[in-house]
Parts: structure tokens; C-alpha cells; sequence
């Protein structure tokens, strides 16, 4: 039985037959031009010795006829220069030369002899030597040796550089064929990896786009390498755990499909359920019934099902991550013949990551609630009415009494009189803000707007409030900040919101305590805030701190409408009012104005 090969076995084995027939052709061409470098070498410096040797042996035997050419030669001068020609001689004899260079050399030290005894004889004689035919045929004889051997060591030039040439031409071929024989094994090696790799790594590649579809049946490969095969068990038993996990995300996903379906079915409240594209998606049956519809509704968008294309910039702006900073109106609704008024607001449906998936609109039925407001506003109103005109004339009686009457400052009539005085000035604020509160919620209060600077109500509020303050010891700091725009604005109906404010900050701040008045602009929004570091609030306070009748604290005076006034007149300039509070740090209350 064969086993399977190792998938890096594999490839090492194939890169190793590679690098090492790559190694071998490029060693067998290093040495072939090493040996072909030297060889030429040796061959052209031996025969560029030959041929030096060669011509000063030509320059002498010239030397010499040029002597004989005397009437009377100089014999000592020209048996020196033959002793240099037979050195010469010697040398090229005993340099490493070929046969046909000595032997050339050898019969030009033959006739060179025969040269030497002719002119000897011409000498002796007494005859001209120039005309001596002997000594010219010998020296000719010379010549022509020396000639010969001069074009035999050029023709062993010629031939060296042939072979070399040749032994290029073969080295280049072994060179060629072992890189064609390289590429012949890279490439078997290429496509038997290709083969037995390419087809199982594409068929996983095919599996896992279908477990990524949900198809959890897929067919896996077999492979000859282990690793392979290794791959493709571990990635069946990973596609066996996702489907036991699918299986198991989906029964568990419809059973939380079932609990929140419970939950919001039994919600009081209408619930309608909104995608990022600000569609409906899903409405409980309380909704259903408070709106009279069915699940026709649903896949329409949220302005065109309410009648209302308003609401889509209301969902936009949510669905953008910003908030709603006006107070939302009821919805009124026709159902069954009765209308109804259903106050709403809106939540942004967020991802874990901060990635918002949708919103979520809550439907609250307040017709009730709005019946009841509005008799308690008229009956209000009616009793404020009622109550200050025998008030009224109950002051401006006791005025004309504490006209005619006087008493000792230090008698307890005095002080009787006194406290009547102080309860009665308490009696008309509480009718006043009755009634104004009043007109507020029942829409009668109307503004008189006209172009405000920021600037001018702080000063007006610091000038108001710096003596009271001083008097406390307390520090009142103003902060504008530069190049704040006008407003819009009702100027005594701000000035009332920001002393209702700074009268709460100084009855909640100590003695030698701090008071921060600033105004601020952010984005399209002025800001106005009064700070304090008295006691604060507490937390679970703050949320009804605007609410009419509700009085927090410690210290506590009036019937607890200022800051819910406050909060109508910031609204009715389509701002909106806000607290921040950290008990035992101080409080902070503001006012956003659109610019």
C-alpha cells in the first residue's frame, strides 16, 4: 500500500531536484570557463613570449647586415651581436613552445651557423661582404626561419581563439540545456502540484462559498498529500458544527422571535416598529387599534401610513443619529367615530457597534389625559380669575389700613400686620402665576418677538442680581461668548425665564458659594445656562423638576410653577429646557434657542 507524501515533503523534494540540477549546470559552466580562462591565458602569454623573442631576434640579425654593410665592419660589435642572437636563441628554444615552433627555431639556429661561418669567410677573404653570395643566401635562410616562425605563432593565435570560441559556443549550449531541462522539471513539478493541490483547494474554495449560502451539504476532496487531506476533515467537521449551530441559532432565534412577539403584544402602549430605510416593519395590536389599521400598512413609509410627511423628516433626522429638540405634538386620530389624541416619541434601534438598524415609534393614548389637562386648565384659569379680584381688594383695603393704623415697630401688632402683608404679597404671586401658566398651556399667552442680543440680557440679569448676591457673598460670574448671533426673541418673557432660574440659584447656594451665568452658541443653537455649586438635585427628582406643582429640595418656596413657566416660554420660542445635576456638586439649568 502506498502511503500518501506529505504535501511540504512534496515540495521540498521538488525544489531540491531544481536548485540542485540549476546548481550543477551553473558549477560544470563555472568550471569549463575557469579552465578555458586559464588555458587562453597560458596559450597568450607563451606565444605573445614567442613572438617578442621572435622579433628581437629579427631586430638583431637586422643589426648585423647593417654592419656588414662597412667597407670594413666593426668585428668586435658584431660578435657581440651574435652572442645576443644566440641568447636569443637559447631563450626561445627553451620557452614552453609548440614542436613546430622549435623546430623552426631549431633550424634557425642552423642556418644561423651557416650564416656566421659564411660572413666569416667573406671577412677573410678580404671581398665585399654586401656582395657575398653565400653570406646573403644564408642570411636569407635566417630570415625566412624566423619569418616562418613568426606566422606559426600567429597561426597558434588563430587556433586558440577558435577553441575558445568553440568551447563558448559548447558551454553555452550545456548552459542552455540544463536551464531548458530546469524549466522542463519546474514546470512538471508546477503542474503536478497544480494537479493534485489546484483541484482539491478550489473544490474547498466551492464548499465554502455554498456554507456561506447556508447549503451545509457539500462534497469534499480527497488529496495524496496528508495535509491536505488533514484540511479537508477539519473542515468537515466545521461545517458539521455550523450546521448543529445553525440548527440550533435558528430554533433558539424563533423562540425569541415568539418571546419578543409576547412582549410587545402585551405592551399598554402602541409599538410600531421601523427599518433604516424608515419603513414599516411591524405594528403590535395596540397600535393596531389605536390607529385603526391592519397589516396592510406595513412596507409603506412611516409620513405616508400617519398622513403626516413631516414625520419622515422627524424619522430622517433620527435615523441620522441626531435627537428631536422640540416638544413632539399629539397625534389626533379618527377611529370608530371618536378621536383620539396619541402623544408619541421616537428611538433610534442600535447595533452594538453604533451602526443604527432602525427606530422604534411609542404610542402613548393621552385623550384622557389631554381631556382632564384641559379642565383642570380652565377650571385654573376660572378660579385665578375669580380669586383676584376679591384678592385685589383685600390688598388695596389692607393697604388703606396700614395707612391710618400704626403701630409700635416693636409691638406684636406690628409684626401681625406684618406677616398679612407678606402672605398676601405670596396669595397675588400665586394667582399671577396661575394664570399665566395658564394662558401658556391653553395657547392665549402670545409672544412679542423682536431682535434680541444675547448681550444686553445678561447685563440686564447681572445688574438685577449682583447686589442680592454680594449680599450672600456670593460670586456672580457672567460669560458670553464672542460674536454671539440675535435672536428672535420675546426680551421680558427671557428675562422672566433667567430670573426664575437665577432666584433658584440663590436660594440653593451658600454663603460664599459661586454662580456662573454664560451664554454659548452650538451649531444652529445659542445656549443660556445658570450654574450653581449649591446642594444640587437628586437623581431620582430631576426627571419631574419641570413638572407644574412640584417642588425638590430642601428649600423650598412658592407652588412650584416657576420652572415649569419657564419650561412653556422656552417651548413656545421653539426652544427647549434642560437640567444637569450631581447632588452635593451643584446644579446646572439651560436653555437651547435656535438661532
Amino acid at each position: 500500500m502506498k502511503l500518501p507524501m506529505k504535501l511540504r515533503t512534496r515540495l521540498f523534494l521538488s525544489i531540491s531536484a531544481l536548485i540542485t540540477v540549476a546548481l550543477l549546470g551553473l558549477l560544470l559552466g563555472l568550471v569549463s570557463v575557469i579552465q578555458m580562462a586559464k588555458a587562453q591565458q597560458s596559450l597568450i602569454h607563451n606565444n605573445f613570449v614567442t613572438l617578442d623573442l621572435g622579433l628581437k631576434l629579427r631586430q638583431t640579425l637586422g643589426d648585423q647586415l647593417f654592419m656588414t654593410q662597412n667597407d670594413v665592419p666593426d668585428k668586435t660589435a658584431l660578435q657581440r651581436s651574435q652572442v645576443q642572437f644566440r641568447t636569443l636563441l637559447d631563450e626561445a628554444l627553451a620557452a614552453p613552445i609548440t614542436v613546430e615552433q622549435q623546430r623552426a627555431f631549431v633550424q634557425a639556429a642552423s642556418d644561423y651557423q651557416g650564416y656566421v661561418e659564411a660572413l666569416a669567410q667573406a671577412v677573410h677573404n678580404a671581398s665585399n661582404v654586401s656582395d657575398d653570395g653565400n653570406q646573403n643566401e644564408a642570411f636569407n635562410r635566417v630570415r625566412n626561419d624566423l619569418i616562418e616562425t613568426h606566422r606559426a605563432t600567429l597561426d597558434l593565435i588563430t587556433a586558440g581563439e577558435m577553441a575558445s570560441h568553440d568551447r563558448a559556443v559548447l558551454i553555452s549550449t550545456l548552459l542552455g540545456l540544463v536551464g531548458i531541462a530546469v524549466l522542463i522539471i519546474g514546470f512538471i513539478t508546477a503542474h503536478g502540484i497544480a494537479k493534485r493541490f489546484g483541484g482539491p483547494i478550489e473544490a474547498l474554495a466551492t464548499a465554502a462559498d455554498h456554507i456561506s449560502q447556508g447549503n451545509f451539504e457539500v462534497t469534499l476532496p480527497t488529496s495524496s498529500a496528508v495535509e491536505m487531506n488533514q484540511l479537508t476533515d477539519r473542515f468537515g467537521t466545521m461545517a458539521a458544527a455550523l450546521r448543529r449551530h445553525q440548527e440550533t441559532n435558528v430554533d433558539e432565534l424563533r423562540a425569541g422571535q415568539q418571546r419578543l412577539q409576547a412582549v410587545l403584544d402585551s405592551i399598554d402602549d402602541g409599538l410600531l416598529m421601523i427599518d433604516r430605510q424608515g419603513l414599516l416593519e411591524h405594528l403590535n395590536p395596540v397600535a393596531q387599534r389605536q390607529l385603526g389599521w391592519d397589516d396592510s400598512q406595513l412596507g409603506n413609509p412611516l409620513g405616508q401610513a400617519l398622513r403626516r410627511p413631516e414625520m419622515d423628516e422627524q424619522l430622517q433626522l433620527i435615523l441620522r443619529g441626531g435627537s428631536l429638540e422640540r416638544a413632539l405634538e399629539d397625534l389626533s386620530f379618527e377611529v370608530e367615530g371618536e378621536t383620539r389624541l396619541l402623544s408619541y416619541s421616537l428611538t433610534p434601534v442600535s447595533h452594538p457597534t453604533g451602526q443604527i438598524l432602525g427606530a422604534v415609534m411609542v404610542l402613548h393614548d393621552v385623550t384622557e389625559q389631554r381631556a382632564f389637562e384641559r379642565v383642570r386648565s380652565e377650571f385654573v384659569l376660572r378660579a385665578s380669575h375669580e380669586l383676584r379680584t376679591p384678592v385685589t381688594g383685600m390688598h388695596m383695603a389692607f393697604g388703606l389700613l396700614q395707612e391710618r393704623v400704626h403701630f409700635d415697630p416693636a409691638s406684636r401688632e406690628y409684626d401681625l400686620l406684618s406677616t398679612v402683608n407678606e402672605e398676601m404679597q405670596r396669595l397675588m404671586q400665586l394667582i399671577n402665576d396661575l394664570l399665566n401658566f395658564s394662558r401658556y398651556q391653553s395657547g392665549q399667552q402670545k409672544l412679542n418677538l423682536a431682535p434680541c442680543t444675547i448681550g444686553d440680557l445678561l447685563l440686564r440679569a447681572e445688574a438685577r442680581y449682583q447686589g442680592p448676591a454680594q449680599e450672600k457673598g456670593i460670586v456672580l460670574a457672567i460669560e458670553e461668548q464672542e460674536a454671539l448671533p440675535r435672536l428672535l426673541a420675546d426680551q421680558a418673557q427671557l428675562d422672566r425665564v433667567i430670573d426664575n432660574l437665577m432666584d433658584n440659584a440663590l436660594r440653593h447656594t451658600p454663603e460664599n458659594g459661586r454662580i456662573h451665568l454664560q451664554a454659548r452658541r452650538h451649531a444652529e443653537r445659542v445656549i443660556i445656562s445658570v450654574e450653581d455649586n449649591g446642594e444640587g438635585i437628586a437623581y431620582g427628582q430631576q426627571g419631574r423638576i419641570f413638572e407644574p406643582f412640584v417642588q425638590v429640595g430642601r428649600k423650598k418656596g412658592g407652588a412650584g410653577l416657576g420652572l415649569a413657566l419657564c419650561k412653556e416660554i422656552v417651548q413656545l420660542h421653539g426652544g427647549r429646557m434642560g437640567v444637569y445635576s450631581r447632588p452635593g456638586q451643584g446644579t446646572q439649568f439651560y436653555m437651547t434657542l435656535p438661532v
